[in-house]
C-alpha cells in the first residue's frame, strides 16, 4: 500500500528559539534541561490567572492571547504573542502566580521550561542568568504597558 509519507513535526529545542540565540551553550543546556514540549488547539488555555506560575514558555508556532478576566464581562486581550515570543515572568517574583490568562488563538507549539531548573541555571552561571534577565525585562515592561493601555481603554480614558 502506498501513500504520502507521514512526517513528524521537528523536535523543538531550546537552542533554536530566538530568545536564547547568542547565550552561552552550557547555560542554554542547563536552562532547558527537562523542557517539555506542549501543543495546544485554538481555544485551549495554557495557564490561568492566579494559578501557580512554575514555567517559562517559548512559543515556536501559533498565537497566544494574554487576557484579563473580568466578572460579568468578556475577557480583555492585553497582548497577542506568536512564534519567537516568550510567555511568563510570574515565576520570577513572589507570590509566583500568573497575572494573566493565556489562551491559544490558533494551533500552538511551545516548550515549557521549569522555573526551578532555570533558577538553578542562574545560580550555576550568574553572568548568563543576568543576560537572560536583561532579555526578559523588556518583555515584562511591554506586557505591563499593554495592560495599562487596555485598562485606560476599558475606562474610557
Amino acid at each position: 500500500m502506498s501513500g504520502a509519507p507521514v512526517h513528524a513535526p521537528p523536535v523543538l529545542r531550546v537552542a533554536d528559539h530566538p530568545f536564547f540565540h547568542g547565550l552561552d551553550e552550557r547555560f542554554v543546556q542547563l536552562a532547558g534541561s527537562g523542557a517539555t514540549e506542549r501543543s495546544f488547539e485554538a481555544g485551549d488555555m495554557l495557564f490561568l490567572e492566579g494559578d501557580i506560575a512554575s514555567e517559562f514558555w517559548l512559543v515556536f508556532q501559533g498565537k497566544v492571547a494574554l487576557e484579563i478576566a473580568q466578572p460579568d464581562r468578556p475577557h480583555v486581550t492585553i497582548q497577542t504573542v506568536g512564534s519567537g515570543d516568550v510567555l511568563g515572568w510570574s515565576w520570577l517574583v513572589p507570590p509566583h502566580r500568573w497575572r494573566f490568562d493565556a489562551r491559544a488563538v490558533k494551533a500552538t507549539r511551545t516548550l515549557a521550561l521549569d522555573a526551578k531548573t532555570l533558577k538553578d541555571a542562574f545560580e550555576a552561571r550568574p553572568e548568563d542568568g543576568y543576560r537572560f534577565l536583561l532579555r526578559l525585562l523588556p518583555v515584562i515592561g511591554d506586557r505591563l504597558e499593554n495592560a495599562r493601555v487596555q485598562i485606560l481603554d476599558i475606562h474610557g480614558v
